[in-house]
């Protein structure tokens, strides 16, 4: 074995120059004595040399050389000349005598016992002190050395004593019984030198001993010996702090120990004095010390002068070794904040962390070194900022595991036996990785094999091993007196139990050295005798050591707590959950730590094992159950932690946890806990910890994800890893991983059958070790993804690797980025990458490479067998390309090579050559070779240095190849891009009737035949064309005839260009759209494009904008092809209605003067299919606006004209308004807060009504007799809109005073203008006198709202709406005396209006005319606090007979309807009748009053009213029994059990009933037999409406009995009930009875398919149903289908509601087609029904049949834009649709355009419900664009569609109509 540390012969000439500098600059002060002594060694002559040189430095560095050379003696005696004549410093002079052989211990001199072993030094220090003049400080430094002297000697023999290999014969007993082997040969660790920007570490992430991202390469820790750690050069005078750490066992004590030895024995030369402290034992101490109590008192005391021997150690701190043993031990605070920056004074006394913290900075002892040892938990801030080498204590690899062993076993005949069983069984190998570990599975093995030599089984944890040792260490003292392992236990039980409780006072303590006093007899006998504790010496003080115990290793005292907390009977679950817990190692940083708790867990852990049962069982003396019991709360824990969030060390620490547990069903539980996805970050990884890992993951069945980042981890780990089954992914980023690493992981790569991902970034891997990696992956055919970025592969074989990949059959990519790839290595990729046969793509873009392949499992063949060239026929998936070589530098030198590449390649899909250098000429040789290369989709060439010339080149590829479907080139943004067509061999569309073709009119038919040439877009945009360039570019164009695109925006063609190319339009005879943007050009060419709308009749749409960003865009109509003549024409000719899509014609951002304005419109005139005007945004002024309504009569098919975003005065709204009287064709003006005006007009001057809207014009009083005029003018007028002006009460008179003048039917709508009660009285008087004011509508509240409607004509009608007009006392005065004098007023509604009972009395009493009906509503808060009885009492005070009586409590109505003039009928005296005593006559009368009123009331509809007792005795008593009373409803009204059969009991009085509605009554089947007698007592009733009570199957088979004979029923409502099938199928027989049935209702209920179809039956004979309402059932298909059958029969259905009865795809399409043959269909919903695709378009192509349609709801069906188009078409063609409802769809931008382009069409359109859709900007732009030519759209709803909130605002601002939000 080699020593470990090797000891080198000083070389004499590296002495001398070592002190070289400090010798040179002190004899440079004493030249004049060097050379005169000099003279005496050597000879003259050599010394006149010397003459010469004047640098006394130089002088004396020549004299030294002469010195040195002359020989060793020589420099001997020169040397010690030196030392005795001059006074040196003490370092230089220490340091010349070791160079001179003086200062050096041999080791044979170390052996001798007596003072002639001391070295020479002290004989020179000795001769020196003889020679010397004055003794004074020669005599006290010589004494000081010598006393330094003697004590380095004293050190040593202690250092042997204590750590030495030659130990006292006392101690070898106990020696053999040590369980870290000292008696062993010592195997050298391994360590790995760190940095020390690693040191730092998170409170909560002990584990996470390294950085926090993947290290840089510079960053790799390498492997070094231990005399490294001391080799590292500091600056002189400079503390030098070595730091080692390392996991638990891995030596690090031990190591110190071995290097204590030997510096004991001569090899550390470079360190006169070596301490040795452990934290430990450091912790004893509770005073504070010096630095010399610290080194003297606690470690070796000097027998003579210990002030001279402190002296000398500061003065020779450079050689000075102070080691501090376990830092992670130490209990004290390492907090240095509070410590003064000044250095300390020597005599003064500081704490153990004070002295460490101040020894470590260099304020104690400067110059020393000092080397401390932790476990990677606790590292304190101060130290990373001053660590010189960091360092991390691995262990040993497998090398040393066999060392280990071999020298274990050395004695024994079975040494190559046990060799061998830890080889082939991975898990104890991983164990044996750890030293202290290695040395108990050796215990354990030697003690089996002793007994078993043939077969040997091993435990198969730690905890179990732990158990194993401590009874093997019990029978060994037995001798050959050992029994069974029962009685071992039963016969040491207190003893072991008295242990345990010691191990766990100690953790709880943090205490880890017992005193004699802490441990009883029989416990420290017991231990002692087994090797389980250590005995020692421990110093507190220079005082008498005491002995001190302490457990072998601190493992051990963890094992012997958790085996207490186990079996203790005092421990219940509750407390060891609580000491179960992984915060004892995973702290906060506000948490007390527990400092010594390492394994404590993981022991807990195991012993809460199967296999660990019996052995608990006997030390606690319990039953199974018991420790099953508290085995079963540990293993809770367990699982419980697994819930949390863990980092990856804690994931780990659980692993290990779950391992000791071997329980396969909590390993599969904390598995499937922690997602199957395990990140760790930044800390090493052993193959221990591999094994845990790999034991949780293999027990489940699910496939996992396991990342590896930045972790380090050696060849063990990987072959662990490779038992793991269940990796579905696998990744590793680290620089620390090259080549071997690959090697590595491919060897555990083939057993990986479930790997599909493997990533292996950021490392170091070259293309050798690629090639060895993706041979052993060619071997995994199950791999999908190979991920290789950042490495360093650089030039790989490209073939080779290549030919691998292709054999992996569901390989689908491959990452080979960022690893600085050659351009021609890039080449060679491409090359191979198109020929391999399942690779689809290549990306290369910069450092960026990537290859996918197809991955088809093998169904695509990888090689042209036999077989296949025998059968061609054979179908093969087509293959399809993508190749990108971005970024590369390609230039024309490649450009023949990439052609090679392309065309070798027979699919490409798309090519990207964007970013490189090709140039002109490149490209162009790309784009001649463009015919032979097949590409469907794109070519990129951007970025490649093109110029105009270039430019030519690819138009000219638009002729050349003929599959050249678009060219986008911008030379500003160096874009290039060619876009194509598929091949025609593998694909070729139908020909279409519209298809565009490109032949000219005089071509003949039989060219039809030909095949058709696709269209062309040509997008040359930012290319700095000019006028000057039109010719050459016209030239090209004129050669691609089939352009269908053309794009020239921001260039600089100006108007001169403009004009040119307009010219050569006519040529591009199928150009469909052309843009112009940015091109510089003025008016004049807008005055140019307007003459052109009529010169060049193709032209759709024309788009300009002189704004900051000009706009030219032009679209044209699509040429199609006539079959019967074969020849081309406009498209818009085919169509009937040409004209709704003629031409239109916007111009934004310009400003217009009058004469401008003049010259444009001569133009626009000329425009016989121009039907839009767009002039929004322009500066028009009130002239030019004039002057462009003077030339609308000659627009003669303009629809509409739209000025948006302009600026107009209020003159200007009139001027819009008095455009009606000069272009009758004109049906709305519309005129929009001054700023958007729009003009409706029609296609015929026939008489038709128009309207007129002026809202928010700012119109006052001023504008108010212009506007009057114009009113009167126009009798053509139906609706005037003057909201939101500024008219006030003075301008509402004005306008009052002039309405008799005008002779219109219309509405006047007058809100939001300021209006005040008095307003509202004048209004009310003009109401009351005028004839031609039939309704007034006024609300003072927020809504503001005044609305009138006037007519020409006489009309019966006179109503008034008066709300919330906070009219006061003298208000109401008026009020009525207005109300008195209109006299033919048919209804009067008030609401809120401060009416109070009083009010309500002194109304009615104002309210008569002079025949005929009138309505009186009121709504009031007092309405609902009154009782029936007291409403009644207000009833009985109107004029006239009360016709109809409605109480609505919860809207507070009461209404009345009442009948002039009064007819007093003679009826029956109540009080005669009822025969009443006195005290009722008062009731009676009342009674009798309301029996006159009511004589002739035909309706009573109560709704939420309490009924008393009184209120139902009026109403059962008085009420029913009216003779006319026809309609009688009582809804949701509250009333006793007894009152309700009192009620039904009144109702077989009503024989003239013909409506009988008890909705929200919850009447139950136990009500109904008696409401069936009064049905039977209704020979009259039409209508039955029992709408949401709690009518059950029995109630509704006793109703169908009553409706038997009910021949005049129309309606039946009892929707929300509970009827079943049996209920449901009664009805359906019912059904067949009543032929006059018009309405049915039964939506809610809870019938099944079953009675679906019965009811569907039994409809078919419903012939004259008109509404069928079947909602919120669960039909089902079966149903619909039945349903679809029945529509035929039902020719007279107007509404049809089907919502929510989970009609599929298959009932939807049969529903769908039959609904055709309802002709009148006037309402649909399907709502809420999972319809499909298919039913949507069957119902798209029925709905042109339904001209009756109004309303369709398709609210939550599924509907996507893809059915949207058909929809759309259909709902244009429906001319009487007023509201869609989409809401709740999928429908996006498309489908919005789609229903935004068939709006226009959809003339009675108010309504569009789009809410919750998909719907975003684009398509919200479209709905507001085509909404402004929908005049008749009330509202279109957007809410919670993704549109942006600003763009949703401004759309909001332009047209009210758009509604974003709720309401």
């Amino acid at each position: 074995m080699q020593p470990l540390l090797q000891t080198d012969d000083l070389n004499l000439e590296a002495a001398i120059a070592s002190i070289r500098p400090q010798l040179v600059e002190f004899l440079s002060h004493h030249q004049d004595w060097l050379l005169t002594t000099s003279q005496h060694f050597l000879p003259g002559a050599t010394l006149r040399d010397l003459d010469g040189i004047t640098d006394h430095r130089e002088k004396v560095s020549e004299l030294l050389d002469l010195l040195e050379k002359d020989g060793p003696d020589t420099w001997k005696q020169f040397v010690q000349h030196l030392c005795m004549e001059r006074d040196l410093p003490l370092e230089l002079e220490i340091l010349l005598m070791s160079s001179a052989e003086e200062g050096n211990l041999s080791q044979k001199q170390e052996a001798r016992v007596d003072v002639s072993a001391r070295s020479s030094v002290s004989k020179g220090f000795a001769r020196r002190r003889r020679s010397s003049s004055s003794i004074s400080d020669k005599d006290a430094k010589q004494k000081r050395l010598d006393s330094a002297e003697n004590y380095r000697h004293l050190l040593i023999d202690t250092v042997r004593q204590r750590y030495g290999s030659r130990r006292a014969a006392g101690a070898a007993a106990q020696e053999q019984m040590q369980p870290l082997a000292f008696n062993q040969a010592f195997v050298n660790l391994v360590i790995r030198q760190s940095k020390a920007s690693r040191l730092k570490e998170r409170t909560d992430k002990p584990r996470e001993d390294l950085p926090s991202a993947p290290e840089p390469e510079e960053c790799v820790d390498t492997a070094m010996r231990v005399s490294d750690l001391f080799s590292s050069v500091v600056r002189s005078g400079t503390t030098k702090l070595i730091f080692l750490f390392g996991r638990p066992g891995t030596g690090k004590t031990m190591l110190m120990h071995r290097i204590c030895q030997k510096w004991a024995e001569g090899v550390l030369r470079q360190f006169l004095f070596t301490f040795l402290f452990e934290f430990r034992q450091l912790n004893l101490l509770k005073r504070k010390l010096t630095l010399k109590e610290l080194l003297f008192d606690l470690f070796l005391q000097p027998e003579e002068s210990p002030d001279a021997v402190f002296q000398h150690l500061l003065e020779n701190a450079q050689h000075t070794l102070i080691i501090f043993d376990g830092l992670d031990e130490f209990t004290g605070s390492m907090d240095m904040s509070s410590t003064s920056k000044e250095g300390p004074t020597l005599p003064s006394r500081m704490s153990i962390s004070e002295l460490f913290a101040d020894l470590c900075h260099g304020k104690l002892l400067p110059g020393c070194t000092v080397l401390v040892t932790s476990r990677p938990k606790r590292l304190p801030d101060f130290l990373l900022n001053t660590v010189d080498v960091l360092a991390e204590v691995w262990g040993f690899d497998h090398k040393k595991v066999e060392e280990y062993v071999s020298h274990y076993f050395h004695h024994h005949s079975f040494k190559e036996q046990a060799i061998a069983h830890l080889k082939n069984n991975t898990k104890l190998l991983s164990m044996c990785l750890i030293p202290a570990l290695c040395y108990v599975v050796c215990i354990c093995l030697e003690y089996l094999l002793l007994k078993h030599q043939m077969s040997v089984e091993l435990p198969q944890t730690m905890t179990q091993f732990y158990i194993k040792m401590l009874l093997i260490f019990i029978n060994k003292q037995q001798g050959e007196h050992a029994v069974d392992e029962e009685t071992q236990l039963n016969c040491n039980k207190k003893a072991i139990l008295g242990l345990c409780d010691l191990a766990l006072k100690g953790l709880e303590d943090k205490k880890l050295v017992f005193y004699v006093s802490d441990i009883p007899e029989d416990v420290k006998e017991f231990a002692s005798l087994h090797g389980l504790l250590t005995v020692f010496e421990v110093k507190t003080s220079g005082a008498h050591p005491e002995a001190g115990y302490a457990f072998v290793h601190l493992s051990l005292q963890e094992f012997f707590a958790a085996l207490c907390l186990m079996i203790n009977k005092r421990v219940d679950k509750s407390y060891l959950k609580k000491k179960f817990s992984l915060k004892s190692k995973w702290t906060l940083k506000n948490e007390a730590k527990t400092e010594f708790i390492e394994s404590f867990h993981i022991f807990l852990s195991g012993l809460s094992s199967k296999e660990c049962r019996t052995f608990l069982m006997l030390l606690a003396e319990q039953n199974e159950a018991w420790v099953q019991d508290k085995q079963d709360a540990i293993l809770q824990s367990l699982k419980k932690l697994a819930a949390t969030h863990l980092t990856g060390p804690k994931v780990i620490e659980l692993c290990h946890c779950t391992f000791e547990t071997q329980d396969l069903k909590v390993a599969q539980h904390i598995g499937s806990l922690l997602n199957f996805k395990y990140e760790f970050k930044n800390f090493r990884l052993t193959p221990l910890d591999m094994s845990a890992l790999v034991f949780v993951i293999n027990s489940g069945q699910d496939l996992t994800h396991l990342d590896f980042a930045g972790c380090l981890m050696d060849a063990g780990c990987l072959e662990v890893l490779a038992s793991c089954k269940n990796v579905e992914h696998l990744s590793f980023r680290s620089r620390r991983f090259g080549d071997d690493f690959a090697a590595a992981l491919s060897k555990s790569l083939r057993e990986m059958g479930s790997l599909k991902k493997l990533e292996l970034t950021g490392g170091n891997i070259t293309a050798e070790g690629l090639t060895n990696l993706v041979q052993a992956s060619s071997q995994c055919l199950q791999l999908e993804e190979i991920n290789l970025q950042d490495n360093r592969i650089r030039d790989l074989e490209v073939k080779r690797v290549l030919d691998l990949f292709s054999r992996m059959e569901k390989l689908k990519k491959v990452d080979l980025s960022n690893n600085n790839l050659s351009l021609n290595a890039v080449l060679i990729l491409a090359k191979e990458v198109v020929t391999c046969q399942n690779a689809t793509e290549l990306h290369v873009r910069k450092d960026i490479v990537i290859i996918n392949f197809s991955g088809t499992s093998g169904k695509v063949q990888r090689s042209l067998d036999l077989r296949w060239e025998e059968n061609k026929e054979c179908v093969i998936p087509t293959r399809h390309m993508k190749l990108c070589l971005r970024d590369r530098g390609l230039s024309l030198q490649h450009a023949k090579e990439i052609v090679s590449i392309l065309q070798s390649c027979p699919h490409l899909s798309e090519v990207d050559l964007s970013g490189n250098k090709l140039g002109d000429e490149g490209c162009s040789c790309l784009l001649e070779s463009l015919p032979w290369i097949s590409i469907s989709k794109q070519l990129d060439l951007s970025h490649n240095l093109l110029s105009i010339n270039g430019i030519y080149s690819l138009l000219k590829s638009v002729n050349t190849c003929q599959k050249t479907m678009e060219v986008e080139v911008s030379l500003c943004h160096k874009t290039a891009v060619l876009r194509f067509t598929e091949d025609r061999e593998f694909a070729s569309p139908p020909l279409t009737r519209e298809e565009p073709l490109y032949p000219t009119d005089d071509q003949q038919v039989g060219e039809e035949k030909q095949t058709p040439t696709l269209s062309k877009k040509i997008r040359l945009t930012d290319c700095y064309f000019q006028a000057s360039d039109l010719e050459k570019l016209c030239a090209v164009l004129k050669e691609c005839s089939s352009i269908s695109e053309l794009d020239l925006s921001n260039n600089s063609l100006g108007d001169e260009g403009l004009s040119r190319l307009f010219q050569f339009l006519p040529n591009l005879k199928m150009l469909r759209s052309l843009k112009l943007d940015n091109n510089r050009i003025s008016l004049n060419s807008v005055f140019c494009l307007a003459q052109s709308l009529s010169t060049l009749e193709r032209i759709k749409t024309m788009n300009l904008s002189l704004g900051h960003m000009q706009v030219v865009h032009l679209t044209f109509w699509e040429r199609i092809r006539d079959r019967s003549t074969g020849r081309l024409r406009r498209n818009f000719l085919v169509h009937p209605k040409h004209i709704e899509n003629g031409q239109c014609f916007r111009l934004r951002d310009c400003t217009m003067a009058p004469e401008d304005m003049t010259r444009l419109c001569q133009m626009l005139v000329h425009c016989t299919q121009l039907t839009e005007i767009d002039l929004s945004g322009n500066s028009l002024s009130d002239q030019s606006i004039e002057r462009l309504l003077i030339f609308l009569p000659y627009l003669c098919h303009l629809t509409l004209l739209s000025i948006k975003n302009s600026t107009f005065s209020p003159r200007c709204a009139i001027l819009f308004t008095n455009s009606i009287g000069l272009c009758e064709r004109i049906r709305k003006v519309e005129v929009r807060s001054n700023q958007n005006a729009f003009l409706h007009l029609g296609t015929s001057t026939h008489s038709q009504k128009t309207s007129c809207s002026l809202t928010d014009c700012a119109i006052s009083q001023g504008q108010i007799e212009e506007l009057c005029g114009v009113l009167e003018q126009h009798g053509r007028l139906a609706e005037v809109d003057l909201s939101r002006n500024q008219l006030g009460d003075e301008g509402l008179r004005f306008l009052l005073d002039h309405l008799h003048r005008v002779h219109v039917t219309c509405s006047l709508n007058l809100s939001h203008n300021r209006i005040s009660q008095d307003g509202v009285l004048h209004l009310i008087n003009a109401f009351a006198t005028s004839g031609n004011v039939t309704e007034v509508l006024v609300s003072l509240c927020s809504k503001a709202t005044l609305l009138m409607k006037l007519t020409s004509r006489d009309d019966p009608r006179k109503i008034l709406s008066l709300t919330e007009c906070n009219f006061q006392p003298e208000h109401l005065e008026n009020l009525w005396l207005v109300l008195e004098k209109c006299t033919s007023l048919t209804e009067y509604i008030s609401s809120n209006n401060n009416l109070t009972v009083h009010a309500a009395e002194r109304l009615l009493h104002s309210l008569r005319k002079t025949s005929g009906p009138l309505k009186i509503s009121i709504k009031e808060p007092w309405v609902c606090k009154k009782s029936v009885t007291n409403l009644l009492e207000l009833a009985v005070q109107a004029c006239g007979n009360i016709t109809a009586i409605t109480v609505c409590k919860d809207k507070s109505l009461f209404q009345l309807g009442v009948r002039f003039p009064c007819c007093l009928e003679k009826v029956e005296s109540v009080v005669s009748r009822l025969n009443l005593h006195e005290p009722e006559i008062k009731r009676a009368c009342f009674y009798q009053r309301v029996l006159e009123k009511c004589i002739q009331l035909q309706e009573l509809r109560w709704s939420h009213v309490e009924l008393l007792d009184d209120d139902t005795k009026i109403l059962v008593t008085v009420l029913l029994p009216l003779p006319k009373l026809k309609k009688f409803e009582l809804t949701s009204c509250s009333i006793m059990p007894t009152g309700i059969d009192y009620l039904i009991t009144g109702l077989q009085k009503c024989q003239a009933i013909e409506e009988l509605s008890l909705g929200h009554m919850k009447l139950s089947d136990a009500a109904i037999p008696m409401l069936v007698l009064g049905l039977c007592k209704m020979p009259s009733l039409k209508r039955l409406i029992l709408n949401h009570n709690s009518i059950g199957n029995d109630g509704c088979s006793r109703l169908a009995e009553a409706l038997r004979n009910m021949h005049y029923m129309e309606e039946i409502n009892l929707a929300h009930n509970k009827i079943g099938d049996p209920g449901l199928i009664n009805i359906a027989t019912v059904l067949l009875e009543m032929q006059n049935l018009k309405r049915i209702n039964l939506s809610g209920n809870s019938s099944s398919p079953a009675g679906g179809e019965k009811l569907m039956e039994a409809l078919a004979c419903c012939k004259h149903i008109e509404e069928l309402l079947l909602s919120r059932n669960v039909f089902g298909d079966g149903v619909a289908v039945k349903l679809a059958l029945c529509l035929p029969h039902m020719s007279s259905l107007k509404i049809l509601h089907l919502q929510k009865n989970n009609i599929g795809p298959t009932g939807g399409t049969e529903l769908a087609r039959a609904l055709v043959a309802c002709g009148l269909l006037e309402e649909i919903s399907l709502s809420e029904n999972d319809l499909g695709e298919g039913s949507i378009h069957a119902l798209s192509e029925g709905l042109p049949r339904l001209e009756h349609l109004r309303k369709i709801d398709l609210k939550l069906c599924g509907i996507t834009d893809d059915s949207s188009k058909s929809l759309s078409c259909a709902f244009q063609q429906c001319p009487a649709m007023e509201e869609i409802i989409l809401s709740w769809n999928s429908l996006g931008d498309g489908g919005a355009q789609e229903l935004a382009s068939a709006l226009p069409g959809m003339e009675k359109l108010k309504m569009l419900d789009l809410e919750k859709n998909r719907i975003g900007a684009c398509g919200a732009m479209k709905l507001s664009e085509e909404l402004v030519k929908c005049p008749e759209i009330q509202f279109i709803r957007l809410w919670e569609n993704p549109v942006p909130k600003g763009l949703a605002a401004d759309l909001t601002s332009q047209d009210p109509r758009l509604c974003f939000s709720f309401y």
